[in-house]
Order: C-alpha cells, then structure tokens, then sequence
C-alpha cells in the first residue's frame, strides 16, 4: 500500500513539472517572434531611409552634371540660343535642389519618427543640408551672371543684326549693279539680222525705193536678235544672196552647202558689226 501511495506522488510531481516546462517555451515563443517582428519592422524603416538617402545622392549628382554644362566664365555667350540652354540648365538644377530639399524633410521626418537611431545617419543629414545650402548659393550666382551676360548678349544680337542689314543693303545694291552691268553687256553685243525677198523686205518697210532703214517706221519685230559673241552662222536657205546693209568685206564668207544652199559665216564678229548692228540680207 505504501508503494502504491509513493507512486502517485511522484506522478503528480513529473506531471506538474511538464505543465511548468510548456508554459515556459509558449513565452519564449512568444518573446522570440516579438523580437523578430522588432527586427523585421527595423529593417523596413531603415530600407525606406536609405532609399530617401539614395534619391538624394542621385539628385546631387544630376546637379552636378548639369552645373558641368553650365560655364559662363569659360566663353563669351554669342547667341540666344546658348542662353536659352544655359537657362534650361539652371531650371534644372533649381527643381532638383527643390526636390532634394523636400526629400532631406523627409529623410528628417523618417528618423525622427523611426526606432533607430543612428548619430552617423543624423550627421549624413546634415551635411546633405549644409551641401543643399551650398548648391542654392551657387545657383543664385549663375543667375546672377547670366542676367548680367544677356545684357551683352542683346548688344551682340543688336550689332549682328545691323550687320546682316548692311550685308543686305550691299547685296540688294550689287544685284542692280550686276543686273546693269549685264544688260549693258548684252546691249552692247546685241544684234538684229533679216533675211528675205526684195518683196518681204518692202512689206515689212525695211526696204524702200531702193533703200534699206531709211526711215525708222520699219517693222523691227520682224528682225531676230542675236548674241554677237556666240552667233557666227546664219543659214539664208537660199541660192542666191545679197548683204544690203553694209559690212566690212573680209569679216564674213557666204558658204554653199552641197545642195548649193548658201550660209552666212561670220568669221570677225568685231567688224562685221562695226559699221551697224543691223543685217539685212535679200534673198532669192
């Protein structure tokens, strides 16, 4: 009987020894999945502070590259055109220092409301700030400079301008010039020639009583005009011809072809044409 009575006893005590056991590992369960969602919601806000701090760092340097491009002291601004790109340039650099600046409020406010705590971070921040300031002091003085340098780019348009109107004005005045010069040119290597039968010559008044430009009543439409310098050869399609105004003898030939048709050579243009500017050949 006692045997039976110590039995139980130690029953109950490993019974109650389990019972103590398990509810220890249910609180360490419960302290271990507490810690790691602490760690997991860390990492979370430290990834979102890194990520702001990024944005950041990549809007500096687009500032950078775009700061390169500007360079007033480098060379004289010649145009509107590279004014207008240096002020493209310079609005560029003032949205990304806006965005930067909004992004380091940002960055201010993740930290402060966040669990961790990072004095390196904290002082990451405030160099962006004090870079931020710097970078907006620099961007004022561009201003500055270009404002002062459109003033001399206005002069430069101004002075371009007059000059492109002289040039005009000149070559406006060298076009009438050329056009006289060629007109008088060609006046004066301008010639008139008519052939015909005694009976088309009266018709047309170019032959009267014998005599040939008597009056100045003849029909000059019907003459052809020529180019003294370049037309040498009048065919006559006729057999037989006579010159009726005169020509130096020895500046022209009158050629047979091989069906006897007769052609007019020109062999001294500056004689033949000495006496008068007008031929006048009958036909028959």
């Amino acid at each position: 009987m006692k045997k039976v009575v110590l039995f139980s006893l130690c029953a109950a005590a490993f019974m109650a020894s389990c019972t103590n056991t398990g509810k220890q590992n249910e609180t360490l369960q419960a302290q271990n999945d507490s810690l790691r969602l602490e760690l997991s919601n860390r990492d979370s806000e430290l990834d979102d502070i890194m990520g702001s701090f990024n944005e950041i760092q990549e809007g500096f340097r687009e500032i950078n590259e775009a700061e390169n491009r500007v360079d007033l002291q480098g060379g004289i601004l010649e145009s509107k055109s590279a004014a207008e790109k240096i002020k493209e340039d310079i609005r560029f650099i003032s949205e990304k220092l806006k965005s930067n600046r909004e992004q380091i409020a940002k960055l201010e406010k993740q930290l402060a409301n966040s669990n961790y705590q990072s004095e390196q971070l904290k002082k990451a921040i405030k160099n962006l700030t004090a870079e931020l300031n710097a970078k907006q002091q620099q961007i004022e003085t561009l201003q500055s400079e270009l404002a002062a340098k459109n003033i001399r780019i206005a002069e430069l348009d101004e002075a371009v301008s007059d000059l492109n109107k002289n040039v005009d004005e000149l070559s406006a005045e060298n076009e009438v010039k050329t056009r006289t010069v060629e007109a008088q040119d060609k006046a004066l290597n301008t010639a008139w020639y008519v052939f015909g039968t005694k009976s088309e010559l009266k018709d047309q008044k170019i032959l009267k009583r014998g005599d040939v430009l008597k009056d100045n009543d003849f029909n000059k439409d019907y003459f052809t005009q020529i180019d003294i310098r370049t037309d040498k050869v009048i065919k006559l399609y006729s057999k037989r011809a006579q010159l009726l105004t005169t020509h130096p003898e020895g500046s022209y030939v009158l050629e047979k072809d091989s069906e006897g048709q007769l052609t007019l050579k020109i062999t001294n243009p500056t004689d033949f044409w000495s006496v008068s500017r007008y031929l006048v050949i009958q036909v028959r």
